[in-house]
This record gives C-alpha cells, structure tokens and sequence, in this order.
C-alpha cells in the first residue's frame, strides 16, 4: 500500500512498460508531477564523447552533468539524471539536498533513467526531511540499484566532489587497511629480489631490457601530489585520474605515475614515508625533462601492477630507503626567502578564513582555495598561507584555530610593495593536529619543529583566544594605498566596467565563487549599522538639507544588548595552556576584551545628515561576511558551517568581531547604476594617515597612530564625499542563492 501512493509512481508509472527505443522520442514526453518532492542527494561528473553524440543539447551547458536521489513524502524514491538546462540551480546553490521541489517534470529515458526538465523552487531547505537512515531504506521506484552507484549519463566510474575536481568523492576511493590476500602480497614482496633504481635507468637508458618491467622495486616515498583529473567531454576513460609520487632508495629516486582506477584504489592509502614494493609496472622516458629522466606508470592493466605498502621489519635486512626530507622555515624566513623558493612550515593556526573559489586561469573550471594565518614566534609578522586544494578533504575539514599545522612543500609567491605569502605546489601536504598525522610523520623530530613547541608551550591560551578568528571577508595582500599603484598592477586588465556589465559578471558568479571588479562612481549614501540590528542606526544622504541629532558616542555603542563573548564563559588560570599543551601531545606520541571605542560620558552627541527623516532601506550584510571570534568548545560547528555546503543560519550564534558595518550606496559614472557595497575599515593598519573619508578608503583601515573616529562622527564626515568621483575596488562572492556579497577593498581620487 505504501508503494502504490509513491509520487514516482503515479506520475512515471505508466511510462515504465513503454517500449521507446529512441531517447530523441522520449525528450518529446513530459510528465508533470503534483506532489512536493525533496532533495536527498547530489552527484556530479562530467560528460564523455558517446553522452554528447547522444544528447547534443548537453553541450551548451558546459562538461558537468549531475544526478539527483529524489524521494516523496515518506514512500518511495528515485534517481534522475539532470538537464543540463537547469545545472545552474546546483552551481548557485539553489538545489541543495533537503530542498523542496514542486511542480517537477520529468522525461523517461532508456532502462527506466529518468531526467529532471523543470522544477519550481520555493522557500529554502526543509528540516523536515527524513534523516540519510530513514530515506535509506525506502523502496526504489524501478529496478532497485545493485553495486555501486554510477552516473546516469556517462561512462565514468566515480563522482566528482560537488566544488572542486581535486579531492576524491565517494566510498568507491579505499582507505580500508589491506586485506589478508594483500597482506600475503605484502609478505612475499618483502622477500622477494629487488632492482635498484639506478640500475632501473640504466637498463632502461640502454635498451638493455624493454619498458615492461616485473621486478620488483623497494621505495620510499618522499612526496605525493594532488589528485589530478583529466576526464573531457572529448574523451572517453572511465576513470580519468593520474596522481604522482616521488620516491627513492639509497641510490636514485625516480617519478611514479598512479593511472586511473590504482589511484581510486591506493591514493588514500599511500602517504609520504611509506616504504612500498611496486612490480609489473612500465618505464618510460619522463615527458618534459631531460634526456636521463624515467618515470615509472603504474596501471591497472597491460600489465596490472602489484602495490604494497612494507612494514619497516620486512626491509630490517636490507639497506632501507632514505628518510623524506624537510626544509623548514620560520616566519622570518618565509619574510625573506627568494620568490618561488619550495620550504615547510609549521604554525599555530590563529586564522582560518572560509572556502572560496575562483578560475583556475586554464579555462573554466574552479578551483577550491583559502586563507590561513600561522604563527610561530619568530618574529611578529604571521605566515599568510593560501591554500589550495591538496586532495585532503578530510584535513581541510578541520582546519579552525588553535590547531598545529604543518603545510609541507609550499611555494614563496613575492610580488613588488607586497608582502610575501605561501601557497600550494604540486608536492603540497598539510597535516593538522587531530587527525593523527604528526605522530607518524618524521619531521617531528627535527630541530626546528621541537623549537616551535618549546615556544607553543610558552604561550597564554587566553591571549591566543583573543585574536583567533574564524571564516568571513578576507583580502590578502592588501590592495595598495594609492590609484597610480593600483593601475600600475592592474596593466593588462581589463578596463572600469559599466554597472550593467558588472551585474551581467556578477549573474556569472558560482557558489563561492570570488571576482574583483574595477568601477567609477560617486558616493550617494552612508549608513552604519551595529550587527544584529534591522534598520541602521546613523546614515547620510547626497544632497542633504536636514541635519538630525543621534545618540551619544556611549549610547551607540551599548544600545543593544552585548553578546555574550565565549572567552568569558570558559574558566583559565592566568597561564592555562590546556589547549594549547593537549595540542603539541601529538608531536609526543607514535574572555575577550570589548573592542567598542571607550568614551566618556560627557562626548557631545554627534550628528548626522538626513535628507528625509525616514531612515533609508538597505539589506544587512551576510552572516559569512562578518568574521567570527573563535569559540573552541563548538569549534567543530564553526569550522562546519564555514565550509562549502555549510549551513550559514548556523554561524548566527556566534560573536562577530565587528560591532557594526557601514554600507555604501555607489552611483556608477557611466550609467547612473545604483549599487549598495559593504565597507569594514580595518583597525590593524600600520600607516600613518588621517582618518578623513579620502585616507580611510584608500587605506581600507582607520590609522592606529589617532582614535579612530566613533561611527557617528565619521558618517557625520560623508558631506566630503559628496560629488567626488572615485575609482572603486570591489570583491565580489556568490554566497549561494540569491546572496552576493559585494564589499569595497579600496576607493580612489
């Protein structure tokens, strides 16, 4: 009885015994279904060249196809390819699992694969919806899947993450530890005869043996790369992933290729220091280097080649491979180091900002990347880490202050009046306290990761917690702080946009997605407003007549309600180093003070100018925008919420670490465009300047050598403004939806 009230089966029902051969016949048919459906799941992959020959249609939409799992009320449930046309709802995030669909159509196709042609959104995601155990055992509509799940529409073996092609996705990637047939592999390896990797190229060089080799080699492997996926819409390669390896024994080390399905089966399961046996591999001659460089490929096929991963006591007799090495540097290191210089470096993480993502520079697709501020005592300036995506998702997902982490194999990028920074090369690993990583990794040992902790033990937890931040609008580095500059770096790029061509870039923008954009406009209207509240508190309009009294300087500040700040609920001696101590056991084993400007009783009361009494509506800013005070007893839920596919209604528990936000409404010179832009002066500038309008937006700060103006006396200031034509620097980011975040980094005479 269950089944006959099945959604599925009242609208697909008679379309099931219907023999249609043609996929072009059946695209004709559409069946309109009545009742709510919901969102259970999502998976994404690319087309390959027999999907384009069969659905042409797919091509305008670009190489990503997606599969959705369908359930009902509470009776049935179905999987459906969806149609290209509406691949969009995915990449804005407006369909998300456990969204409600209505008024859904459907087209059949060949073997019972259905495909979503419309949908109509409504509201947000439901929390009425079934939990993963419960819509798990509801019966399928159509033949009940057997083995492993696979796309719908294309020959390919494994999903794609939904945000970016370099972390894996899906229980299809082994991490299981080796079974018993494996483990006997392993113990015939270990004594089995080995050829070294010197006398490997040598034979290979000279033509003395072919490419095929099925002896066995005995390596370490000193560095891994990320996963690299090359799947096309032109190719057809069911699993089209390659990652490399470096490894080495004590007399060469060579280039190991993993292909395709070795990688879904060993990539998660070999990590740098593994010792490994490799045998029925080929030799080739290494594409793009020198005359004497080999590479090993690695295949499941032609021939099949035989993985390993040795205990250290099945290589004690022999010579065993050398150790990884490490070239760690400090922060007054990194300040100095040349452009491009690969090193290690392990930091205290104070910062961690959100997920974002931007092009790649090679085409189209996105490529997942955020920032990290690390400290380690030598010297006061912090390690700025952009962080790309290191196929660790699991890592990635920790990632929140007052962790220890280690980024191996980063990359200096200097660039001139810049200040330097680290980010990812090919090579780059990160290993973070909790996950177990430390206490296997021999850079443990090493002089200056011990000298890091002697310092880490040093400091005051209650301090750390005062300046650990978490998620929210971030620029690094910092624009510069005058428009000759400014143009001088943007040579090349393309010119001021138009407020319709910069609405046109910003309906492009993808979840997550961040673009900086370059405009001329004027300032029409200021408002500030304390986070938390609906309407703003002081504002100025362009040509005001009007001048109204607002609250005292006092009473801007403590008109509502203070937050309770997690320092102060959480209890610390003068030296507590709790978490910092439980923090660095790995490397051993195999209160907030209120930022409000203080002012006295007696200010005068400032003053704003209004040009109507009614206060001006403007949208408050976006939760993910505001920068969050760290709270380490729901850590886990901070770091959560921040990430890609976070719930953000979730983070509004949380203290910010701005009071309020001004919001200014621009006027684009070249088409009178009306557009309202956030604006978060920063209080850590180190320059000198005067906090006038003009300094305060070519800086993006207030300078730290005077008081900084209360947010009633600078609005009352906006009269400078009026008429001014600026060049304004605007970072843009699709925070999912119908959310865009639009912040101005700088403004310029």
């Amino acid at each position: 009885m269950e089944t006959q009230r099945c959604a599925f089966r009242k609208t697909l029902g008679w379309a099931r015994n219907q023999d249609q051969d043609q996929d072009q016949d059946q695209d004709q048919v559409s069946l309109h279904c009545s009742d709510v459906l919901y969102v259970t799941d999502i998976n994404r992959y690319t087309r390959d060249r027999e999907g384009a020959l069969y659905h042409p249609h797919t091509l305008l939409h670009g190489a990503d196809l997606y599969d959705i799992t369908l359930c009902d009320s509470s009776h049935c449930r179905l999987r459906a390819s969806l149609d290209p046309s509406l691949n969009h709802l995915v990449e804005r995030r407006l369909l998300l699992i456990g969204r409600r669909l209505h008024g859904a159509t459907f087209s059949p196709s060949t073997n019972h694969r259905y495909r979503l042609l419309s949908v109509e959104l409504r509201g947000g995601a439901t929390d009425s919806l079934a939990s993963p155990e419960e819509w798990a055992g509801l019966p399928w509509f159509g033949p009940e899947p057997t083995g492993p799940v696979l796309p719908l529409r294309a020959n390919r073996s494994v999903f794609l993450p939904l945000w970016n092609s370099v972390d894996y996705s899906g229980t299809a990637w082994t991490q299981a530890p080796p079974t018993e047939e494996e483990e006997e592999e392993e113990d015939e390896a270990g004594g089995s005869p080995t050829l070294s990797l010197s006398t490997l190229r040598h034979h290979f060089l000279s033509g003395r043996q072919g490419n095929v080799m099925r002896q066995q080699l005995i390596v370490r492997i000193t560095d891994k790369s990320h996963l690299m996926y090359y799947g096309k819409p032109d190719r057809n390669c069911v699993c089209p992933y390659k990652a490399i390896l470096q490894v080495c024994d004590s007399s060469d080390s060579v280039c190991v290729v993993l292909w395709n399905s070795v990688c879904v089966r060993w990539y998660c399961r070999l990590k740098v220091g593994d010792i490994i046996s490799l045998r029925h591999f080929r030799v080739k001659q290494q594409f793009g280097a020198g005359p004497q460089s080999i590479e090993v490929s690695v295949n499941s096929c032609n021939p099949a080649a035989k993985i390993s991963v040795l205990k250290k006591s099945s290589v004690s007799h022999r010579k065993p491979p050398p150790q990884e090495t490490y070239h760690f540097y400090n922060s007054l290191q990194v300040g100095g180091g040349p452009p491009d210089t690969l090193c290690d470096v392990i930091g205290l993480l104070t910062f961690s900002g959100r997920p974002e993502r931007i092009k790649n520079g090679k085409g189209e697709e996105l490529v997942e990347y955020r920032w990290l501020r690390l400290e380690d005592g030598a010297s006061n300036q912090p390690i700025m880490v952009k962080l790309f995506s290191t196929s660790q998702p699991d890592v990635h997902q920790r990632l929140r202050p007052l962790l220890v982490i280690v980024c191996s194999r980063m990359k200096i990028i200097r660039s001139p009046g810049s200040a330097p920074y680290l980010t990812n090369s090919t090579y780059s690993q990160v290993y973070c306290t909790g996950c177990g990583q430390h206490s296997q990794m021999s850079y443990r040992r090493l002089r200056p990761v011990r000298h890091f902790l002697c310092w880490l033990r040093k400091q005051d937890e209650a301090q750390v917690l005062r300046r650990a931040l978490i998620g929210g609008f971030f620029t690094y580095p910092p624009p510069p702080t005058s428009l000759e500059t400014y143009m001088t770096d943007r040579r090349g790029e393309s010119g001021f946009l138009r407020g319709a061509e910069l609405h046109t870039q910003l309906d492009q923008l993808c979840y997550r997605e961040r673009g900086s954009f370059c405009i001329k406009a004027t300032i029409t209207m200021v408002t500030y407003r304390l986070v938390g509240e609906d309407t703003p508190h002081c504002w100025w309009r362009e040509k005001s007549t009007h001048c109204r009294k607002l609250l005292k300087r006092k009473q801007l500040h403590t008109d509502t309600p203070k937050k309770k700040r997690p320092f102060f609920t959480q209890q610390h001696n003068q030296h507590s180093t709790a978490i910092l101590f439980q923090t660095s056991m790995e490397f051993l084993l195999s209160a907030d003070e209120d930022e409000s400007v203080g002012v006295d009783d007696e200010d005068e009361a400032d003053s704003s100018c209004s040009s109507a009494p009614l206060r001006p509506s403007v949208a408050p800013v976006a939760v993910e925008t505001l920068p969050l005070r760290y709270d380490h007893s729901r850590g886990e839920e901070q770091a959560a919420a921040m990430a890609l596919g976070g719930a953000s209604s979730a983070l509004e528990g949380f203290d910010s670490t701005h009071q309020g936000y001004y919001t200014l409404r621009l006027r684009v010179l070249s088409d009178g465009v009306m557009l309202d832009v956030t604006f978060l002066p920063s209080s850590s500038s180190s320059s000198l300047h005067a906090n006038t309008w003009t300094s305060i937006l070519a800086h993006g700060a207030f300078s730290t050598h005077t008081p900084p103006p209360s947010a009633g006396d600078l609005v009352a200031m906006a009269a400078q403004l009026a008429n001014q034509s600026l060049v304004c620097v605007l970072e843009a980011c699709h925070l999912g939806g119908a959310c865009m975040e639009l912040v101005l980094s700088r403004a310029y005479h």
